[in-house]
């Protein structure tokens, strides 16, 4: 009973992948190089044009080169869109300097090629249809913003076209080292969008029409951005009993189916019939044991049961495979994570070291300040003391070199007698002369 229940869930998983089908037409990078090699840098049913042609690599499309600026590049699928519910992986990736700059845009508009161009959601005229905006708006580190245009609003001629978002989430999409995964999915009751498989914003009022076509547009300034696109994977939901349509390769289809069709008994006497909603493909309807008369009948109903199973666990295997390889992408992105902060931590220690040592020239300069003080004020005093007994010395030179008050007084005196003797023996020998007359 548990190995049936467990068969159950993986069939009815394997049939939950099952319903989605590629759309070839719309969808390059998904086998691992984006266009044949005899196709010399074209990718089929895609119009690459631009400033200057973008690059076609073996996996991926450079945009717009990280040098010179001021390119305005696209890629617009040639055929349209004919699904009312579809999915679209698209994987980028923005690489520049620290102050590029730049946007990328994500079309899915009405005769995109003549319509939008080259342009981005700020140069365009009228167009009529959805646009994703990815850039740094408004100086944060990176946002993307949804608009909608029913072609009546002229956005080149607005001076703000950032009014008219109906959606956007933050996004840091600048120099990640590694392709950032946008998806885009239109359901019959909603429409989604995600980054790196988180939720960025969701709308049930948004319901696309068909005939569109997919483009990408990047425009850079003069210190541009490098926009690099690996993959655009558009898939179709197929509604279960319903035609997804044959392979795109095999004449005019346009659509990719990767199921075969299991050829399913019809009897008058119908019984119980499987559940529509079960989702496979290959549904063989429940059948009364007693209609197989012959051991080749119930060996073609055995041959198909089997078959069609076998079908399915195809369907699981591929998807287990796809996760197990992303699983295994993630695990080596986890591991140069985990060595990037291994050396981020071994910077940490350096700079503890660094600290270690600054603290180590503080104290040292903080004892030589000391000591210079200390030798400062012995100095200080050294020369105090012995100015002071110089001082004393000197002052007690120039007092003992001087004359006494007694002698000076004493010569003063005689100097005035002396003077006052000679002014009186003038007097008198002038008195005594005899007088002259003429």
């Amino acid at each position: 009973m548990r190995l049936t229940g467990t068969l159950t869930a993986l069939l009815a998983a394997g049939a939950a992948h099952a319903q989605q089908i590629l759309i070839n037409d719309l969808s390059f990078g998904y086998q691992g190089r984006l266009s044949p090699v005899e196709a010399r840098g074209k990718i089929p049913n895609f119009a690459i044009e631009g400033t200057r042609k973008p690059q076609v690599l073996s996996n991926k499309i450079i945009l717009t080169p990280v040098s010179p600026g001021n390119q305005r590049n696209s890629i617009w699928a040639e055929k349209t869109l004919e699904e009312t519910e579809w999915v679209a992986d698209i994987d980028l990736r923005a690489n520049g300097p620290e102050r590029g700059s730049g946007n990328l845009n994500i079309w899915l508009v009405n005769d995109g090629a003549r319509q939008v161009g080259q342009n981005s959601v700020y140069t365009v005229g009228k167009f009529e249809g959805l646009v994703l905006v990815v850039d740094a708006h408004g100086g944060s580190g990176g946002m993307l913003r949804a608009f909608l245009n029913d072609g009546s609003v002229d956005y080149g001629s607005r001076q703000s076209v950032d009014e008219l978002a109906f959606g956007h989430c933050l996004y840091p999409y600048r120099n990640l080292g590694r392709p950032s995964q946008v998806k885009l999915r239109q359901t019959r009751d909603v429409f989604k969008v995600e980054i790196d498989g988180k939720l960025c914003f969701e709308s049930d009022n948004v319901s696309l029409p068909t005939g569109y076509n997919f483009g990408i547009t990047a425009a850079t300034p003069d210190n541009p951005d490098s926009f690099e696109i690996f993959k655009l994977v558009v898939m179709a939901d197929k509604q279960p009993g319903g035609n997804s349509g044959s392979n795109a390769n095999s004449g005019g289809s346009k659509y990719a189916s990767r199921q075969q069709q299991v050829p399913k008994r019809t009897s008058s006497n119908t019984n119980k019939q499987r559940d529509s909603t079960d989702g496979f493909d290959d549904e063989i309807p429940d059948e009364d044991p007693d209609m197989f008369v012959t051991s080749k009948e119930q060996f073609e109903d055995l041959h198909n049961r089997l078959q069609s199973s076998n079908h399915q666990l195809s369907s699981i295997y591929r998807s287990v495979s796809r996760h197990h390889q992303l699983d295994e992408q993630r695990h080596q992105e986890m591991k140069k994570l985990v060595a990037d902060l291994k050396s981020d931590l071994g910077k940490l220690d350096e700079v503890q070291s660094l600290q270690q040592r600054i603290r180590d020239l503080e104290k040292e300069v903080r004892g030589l300040r000391n000591d210079v003080g200390k030798k400062m004020r012995e100095n200080e005093r050294f020369v105090k003391g012995y100015l002071s007994d110089h001082h004393a010395t000197l002052s007690q030179t120039i007092m003992d070199s001087m004359p006494g008050h007694g002698k000076l007084i004493g010569f003063f005196v005689l100097t005035q007698v002396v003077l006052a003797g000679a002014y009186m023996g003038y007097k008198r020998r002038r008195a005594n002369s005899p007088k002259k007359y003429l």
